[in-house]
């Protein structure tokens, strides 16, 4: 019984990926599933994200980290949620739905080829850095311990950055660090919608249930890009947390000055990767898991109207 679910059930994800591309509504609802899914993942990891920003910033160990994080007490620890919440609900939602566009503009009839799955990975990571830029920066100024006392609330941060000039607003304020955070985030797109459909088909076929293949894959998935791309998370978050025109680097300046601060060695720039493949791990496991199983349901409720 078991195995002839699996067999249908992988039949309707070959059919469904075949048809979609031709089916206008399936596309608008690409964008709710990514932000649903991104949504909860987000709340329920955010714990973790806290403690690696401030092993980004300051360089500490996690016990260190969650010693700051403990000594400020339980009223800042959700300090900072609501922009990344935001942010990771517009990311679900135009990373998975604009994807699924791109992909049926490059590729209208199924199986798509690995070079589709990248070209529209690589672009959908560019609407999202663009879109999403200024909500990690805002998020980063509030997550750094450091500037607590200056801009205790976000709209302290928003009246900052509008009181510079236009070019300012951009390059100093909303839109600071954009080119690493653009690299990342197509780099990282790219490798997650590459990987992520052959990874879980090549696990479905070995009869797990059907819940187990969308999480590994995630998981794989998320912890790979990661490790690859941290470097970059590190150069973004410490661009980020910069504050004012008389202490704002440059980009070759500030790689120059995390480098040097993790004594030009490798291994102490990856300080913090223990809790960013956990937290990869969890966040794109449960993200692919839950929006897995949410586009099963609306399959199978289609197939019924149908």
């Amino acid at each position: 019984m078991e195995e002839q679910n699996h067999s249908s059930g992988k039949e309707l994800q070959h059919r469904t990926r075949a048809e979609s591309p031709g089916k206008k509504t399936w596309h608008s609802q690409a964008y709710a599933l990514g932000a649903v899914s991104n949504f909860m993942s987000t709340f329920l990891t955010f714990p973790i994200y806290k403690v690696v920003f401030r092993q980004q910033i300051h360089a500490v160990a996690v016990s260190e980290a969650v010693r700051q994080l403990w000594h400020e007490g339980p009223q800042y620890f959700f300090r900072g949620i609501y922009p990344p919440l935001l942010s990771k609900t517009l990311q679900g939602t135009l990373l998975f739905g604009t994807y699924d566009s791109l992909l049926c503009s490059l590729s209208p009839v199924g199986p798509h080829s690995l070079g589709h799955r990248w070209a529209a990975g690589l672009m959908s990571g560019v609407v999202e850095a663009v879109a999403l830029s200024p909500f990690e920066r805002v998020q980063n100024v509030l997550q750094d311990g450091r500037k607590q006392a200056r801009f205790p609330s976000t709209f302290s941060i928003l009246k900052e950055f509008n009181s510079y000039g236009l070019w300012g607003r951009l390059s100093l304020g909303y839109y600071r660090g954009f080119w690493p955070v653009l690299l990342r985030n197509s780099l990282g797109s790219a490798l997650y919608f590459s990987f992520k459909d052959p990874i879980q088909d090549g696990l479905a076929e070995q009869g797990l249930p059907h819940w187990v293949p969308a999480l590994v894959s995630g998981s794989v998935n998320g912890t790979i890009t990661c490790l690859v791309l941290y470097p970059l998370i590190v150069l973004v978050a410490n661009m980020q947390s910069h504050i004012g025109w008389q202490s704002m680097p440059s980009l070759w300046a500030s790689a120059q000055d995390v480098w040097d601060t993790r004594g030009r060695k490798v291994f102490l720039i990856y300080r913090g990767g223990s809790l960013v493949i956990l937290r990869s791990s969890v966040t794109w496991g449960l993200t692919t898991a839950i929006h897995d199983f949410l586009q099963r349901k609306s399959r199978s409720r289609k197939e019924l109207k149908d």
